[in-house]
């Protein structure tokens, strides 16, 4: 488990229940150093000061604020405490909502909530009653030095916080004069709804994968051993001329790909099925057995 980040408690009216917080996700990428094409040397970043050239240690570097330009305020970690907020050490939940009122593009980041032992019941006790009411909470919390819009659900039984954009940090969707309220015909419409029932499944986001990360890797490894690597010439992008002809071409090509995914279903439906009638003879054969000892 990675370490904990930031220490404090969930407020919930008079209720206060303290937890620590961990990040629930990572981000799996390749990570590149900058070298010297020349010798292969690894390129350091230094950190330099302006006026005198001479390198800084981060024992002497200050956090300072430019409020015009060329000229700062330097605040230090004192001043960070004086902020006059109460989500210093508190996850203060203000109000309820239903999850389907807030819009996914406010979502920043991810963190599990661990109760400390002295909060284990208050904590299932919240969890209990929001499930049963299907709401999230939404809470203010510092850390990281900013305070944060957060909404708090749960994933399983464990607490989920997740840290949101103020409104304020949303752009406007500005699209430069694009017309994007283009009226459609009524068969256009009907031929786009055909296509999204084609293609509408299920969730498994197991079922998803990074490609370009594997292709990458095994880009890496082959170089690694030696090893010739080709060259896939991209396929060439298709120029939508006609809209129409375009979605009847890609539900044509949907429906093909129907069958598969059927006989898929089938296939699992088929062995849920036999597992539980397996499951019912076995109990069938273990009642008479239990009779027995029981002297029934």
């Amino acid at each position: 488990m990675p370490r904990s980040m930031w220490k404090g408690a969930i407020s919930f009216g008079l209720v206060t229940i303290p937890v620590s917080v961990y990040p629930a996700t990572e981000e799996k990428t390749l990570r590149f150093n900058q070298l010297h094409d020349d010798d292969g040397g690894r390129i350091r970043m230094k950190r330099t000061c302006s006026v005198d050239g001479e390198e800084v240690g981060y024992d002497h570097i200050v956090k300072g604020f430019e409020y015009e330009k060329d000229r700062y305020v330097v605040l230090t970690d004192d001043d960070f405490d004086k902020v006059p907020v109460e989500s210093s050490r508190a996850i203060d939940i203000v109000q309820f909502v239903d999850l389907e009122e807030i819009d996914p593009i406010m979502y920043k980041k991810t963190y599990y909530l661990v109760p400390e032992e002295t909060g284990a019941k208050a904590y299932a006790l919240l969890r209990e009653a929001m499930s049963q009411e299907n709401k999230v909470g939404i809470a203010k919390v510092s850390f990281r030095d900013k305070e944060h819009l957060s909404a708090l659900r749960f994933k399983d039984d464990a607490f989920v916080l997740e840290t949101m954009y103020w409104p304020d940090e949303i752009r406007e969707a500005d699209f430069g004069g694009v017309d994007v309220d283009a009226k459609v015909r009524d068969q256009e419409l009907d031929m786009a709804k055909s296509l999204i029932e084609n293609l509408t499944a299920d969730w498994h986001p197991e079922a998803f994968k990074d490609e370009y990360r594997e292709g990458l890797l095994k880009i890496v490894e082959a170089k690694i051993a030696g090893e010739e690597i080709e060259m896939v010439e991209a396929e060439p992008t298709a120029k939508v001329v006609d809209l129409m002809a375009a979605l009847k071409a890609s539900v044509a090509a949907a429906k093909k790909e129907q069958p598969a995914a059927s006989t898929a279903k089938k296939s699992t439906a088929k062995k849920s099925t036999a597992k539980k009638s397996a499951a019912k003879k076995t109990a069938a054969r273990k009642a008479p057995a239990r009779k027995k000892a029981s002297g029934e």
